[in-house]
């Protein structure tokens, strides 16, 4: 998939929008709801020495599993801190990680975000 894909795919979702909250060229999709003033992300897309990446959001243990099951193309958040790290994957978009799973981890991503906020703000966002 490429960058614009996954950010169309992403902005599809209930509550998403673009933000660039860390320079002008590094776009991340977050979530909220209509109520808030901020979101959080749950996608984040750019280069890494050339290379196009992605970060999503996950859970510890599904990080770890598609760490294992695609080493070396699924890594944990290259540039989170190290306490963060075990909640996002950075994914390289060379075609090693197959669209679909793409897909799969950002669904996931999303609804990681989701079950973060209070069960009142999940209601609004859905």
């Amino acid at each position: 998939m490429t960058h614009e894909q996954i950010i169309e795919y992403c902005l599809k979702k209930q509550g998403a929008y673009l933000d660039f909250p860390f320079d002008p060229v590094t776009p991340v999709v977050k979530v909220k709801a209509p109520s808030q003033d901020k979101g959080r992300i749950f996608a984040q897309i750019f280069y890494l020495r050339g290379e196009p990446k992605a970060t999503f959001n996950c859970t510890p243990e599904s990080a770890e599993l598609y760490r294992m099951i695609y080493p070396g193309s699924v890594v944990r958040g290259w540039h989170c801190p190290p306490v963060q790290q075990p909640h996002f994957n950075t994914v390289s978009l060379d075609g090693s990680v197959p669209d679909d799973e793409i897909i799969r981890m950002i669904d996931y991503a999303y609804e990681v975000v989701v079950a973060k906020f209070p069960k009142y703000i999940q209601k609004e966002i859905r």
